[in-house]
């Protein structure tokens, strides 16, 4: 079982920058791929960024690439989005997932555990 604990969140006028982390229960953090989504009110949740285990592989949602940033330290057994640029339009509920596989996933499906979500808003 992985338990995880996201923080960092809060509100930022637009062109601000956050940087979320979420920290992992486990012994065995660099085995899992892990991944940040978000929700906005009355939306699906969506995907935004992906990491592989060793942290050599990323992947971003288009809306976000050149402006977020995902990583990893896998002896602190957290994993982080910096938030630059920040737009209105970032705002929702965001929340880290875990996968305990190797590679890289996008989908809410391919993820095993969730965190229980930080607020960012962003004020126009």
């Amino acid at each position: 079982q992985v338990q995880l604990v996201e923080s960092g969140g809060g509100l930022v006028q637009a062109g601000g920058s956050l940087r979320l982390s979420c920290a992992t229960s486990g012994r065995t953090f660099s085995n899992h791929a892990m991944g940040w989504f978000r929700q906005a009110p009355g939306k699906e949740r969506e995907f935004v960024a992906a990491i592989s285990g060793s942290g050599g592989s990323t992947y971003y949602a288009d809306s976000v690439k050149g402006r977020f940033t995902i990583s990893r330290d896998n002896a602190k057994n957290t994993v982080y989005l910096q938030m630059n640029s920040l737009k209105p339009e970032d705002t929702a509920v965001y929340y880290c997932a875990a996968r305990g596989a190797a590679g890289i996933y996008i989908g809410v499906d391919r993820y095993n555990y969730w965190g229980q979500g930080t607020q960012v808003t962003v004020s126009s």
